[in-house]
C-alpha cells in the first residue's frame, strides 16, 4: 500500500536568453527510467527547496546556481507516491553541463513542440504554463480612444508582445462588439493571444483564445469554461485557491502597488503578494502600480510575469 506522505522535491527550469530551457532523462537505476524530466531532487531534512535546488543542480549537472526565482508548485499522485513538485526558473549559472549520474540532456526551443519522449505526466501542466509570456497586457481603448489604441496595439504586437486582455467596463455590448473583433484579428494576424474579460459566449464566437474571468465569476461558475485558456483576476488567497480549483490556466493578482485609478486605496504589497502566491500551483501575474522595470522584482517575489494596463501602451 501506498504511503500518505507527500515527498518534497525541488524542480528547475533552466532557461536561457533565448527562451529554450533544458529537459534530463531518468538514470536507468531511478524509477520512471527513460522518462524526461526538468531536472532536480528531493529535499532533504533541513533543507529549503531553495537550498535542495542549489544543491541537486550541482550534484546532477556541475553548474553552481546564480540567478533562480520560485515559480509554481504541483502536487502529482504517482502510483509509487505523492509528491510535491516545487519548481523555480533557473536564468542564469556558472560551469558547463555535465551528466554526473550519466543522463541525458536536451534544450528544448518550444513548449509547444518538445522533441523528446516520453516527458513524466506531471510536467504537462508546466509545460502549458511556460508558453505564457511575461508580460499581459490589458487593454485600454476607453481612455486611448479606439484609434489610438488599435495603433499602439499593432506596435505592441510588432514588438514582441504576445498576451492580451481585452478589458472595456465602460463600453456598450455593441462597441465592445466591434472592437474585440477588430482586436481578435490583429493580435491573431501577429501570432500572439488575446482573452476576453468575462464574456465567455462572445469569447467563443469571435474566436478568441480564452476568457479572464472576474472574481465574482470565479464562485459563480461550478466548473471551467470550455475554452482554450482561462485565467482569473483575483484579488486574495480565497479568490486563487478558487482559481486553481477551478482549473484555470493562470491569475492575475492585485493591486500590488498603489494604482493611478485607485489613488490612496489598499494594496497589497509585494510581500503579501509572495505570501499568497506562495505554493500556487498556477502562474501568477502581478498587476497594479506596476511598470515594465518591475519584472524582475515580480519574479522575486513567485509572480510568472506582470500584468500592466496604461504602462503596456
Amino acid at each position: 500500500m501506498r504511503e500518505n506522505k507527500i515527498i518534497e522535491v525541488s524542480a528547475a527550469v533552466l532557461q536561457r536568453p533565448d527562451g529554450s530551457f533544458l529537459l534530463a532523462q531518468r538514470p536507468a537505476d531511478k524509477i520512471w527510467a527513460g522518462y524526461w524530466e526538468f531536472p532536480g531532487g528531493k529535499v532533504e531534512l533541513g533543507e529549503t527547496a531553495h537550498d535542495a535546488l542549489v544543491r541537486e543542480l550541482h550534484e546532477e549537472l556541475g553548474i553552481t546556481v546564480e540567478t533562480v526565482y520560485p515559480w509554481v508548485t504541483r502536487v502529482f499522485v504517482y502510483p509509487h507516491a505523492t509528491v510535491r513538485l516545487n519548481f523555480f526558473r533557473v536564468t542564469a549559472w556558472r560551469g558547463e553541463l555535465h551528466p554526473h549520474e550519466g543522463q541525458q540532456f536536451a534544450w528544448q526551443s518550444s513548449p509547444l513542440e518538445v522533441t523528446v519522449t516520453p516527458v513524466l505526466p506531471a510536467n504537462a501542466p508546466v509545460l502549458r504554463a511556460l508558453e505564457l509570456p511575461t508580460l499581459y497586457a490589458i487593454s485600454n481603448a476607453a481612455e486611448l480612444g479606439v484609434k489610438a489604441f488599435m495603433r499602439r496595439l499593432e506596435a505592441a504586437l510588432t514588438n514582441g508582445l504576445r498576451l492580451v486582455q481585452l478589458r472595456e467596463k465602460n463600453m456598450s455590448s455593441g462597441q465592445l462588439r466591434v472592437l474585440a473583433q477588430q482586436v481578435v484579428s490583429l493580435v491573431h494576424k501577429h501570432g500572439a493571444r488575446v482573452l476576453l474579460n468575462g464574456d465567455v459566449t462572445l469569447a467563443r464566437e469571435l474566436g478568441a483564445d480564452g476568457v479572464q474571468l472576474t472574481a465574482r465569476q470565479l464562485f459563480e461558475l461550478r466548473e471551467r469554461p470550455s475554452v482554450d485558456w482561462c485565467a482569473a483576476s483575483c484579488h486574495d488567497a480565497e479568490e486563487l485557491h478558487r482559481a486553481e480549483k477551478l482549473g484555470c490556466d493562470f491569475a492575475l493578482l492585485s493591486p500590488v502597488l498603489a494604482t493611478q485609478s485607485h489613488p490612496g486605496a489598499p494594496h497589497l504589497g509585494w510581500e503579501k503578494f509572495s505570501t499568497i502566491v506562495e505554493n500556487s500551483s498556477i502562474p501568477v501575474y502581478a498587476l497594479g502600480g506596476l511598470i515594465h522595470d518591475d519584472t524582475k522584482t515580480a519574479w522575486q517575489h513567485g509572480a510568472h510575469g506582470v500584468a500592466l494596463l496604461r504602462q503596456a501602451w
